[in-house]
């Protein structure tokens, strides 16, 4: 048996009921709990995140050195044109705006707390020859 049974992702930050929600949205989660001051969800597919307020939260200024990444995210999506008009409506911002080359397309966002997170294009699958 496990010691550890399951894993969660926290991210600090000021408002964590606000965050959450923007997760929440973006991965068409639900809320799983909440107190004074963590708020947790479940992504559709599972994942598990959680936003433990921290009002001294300064936002990550990645790529910039001067307050390092804290935390990034990685999230695989079939279209990036659709994913990217979500977060920003959702008030995430683009942070890197150039497709990588190659087979892993992807594109860097900031959150609406500042935390980077990567959308990296799921590659088409051949249909199977039968």
């Amino acid at each position: 048996m496990a010691l550890v049974k399951a894993g969660v992702v926290v991210l600090d930050c000021a408002e964590p009921e606000k965050l959450a929600e923007f997760y929440r949205e973006l991965l068409e989660g639900e809320r799983t709990a909440a107190s004074a001051n963590l708020v947790e969800i479940r992504g559709a597919d599972g994942v598990r995140l959680a936003f433990r307020r921290d009002v001294n939260a300064t936002p990550p200024s990645w790529p910039r050195p001067e307050n390092s990444l804290q935390a990034h995210l990685d999230f695989r999506v079939e279209d990036l044109d659709e994913a990217e008009r979500r977060i920003v409506g959702l008030g995430g911002r683009p942070i890197e705006t150039r497709d990588a080359a190659g087979p892993y397309e992807e594109r860097g966002y900031a959150d609406p707390a500042g935390h980077s997170f990567t959308l990296r294009l799921v590659p088409p699958t051949a249909p199977k020859q039968g």
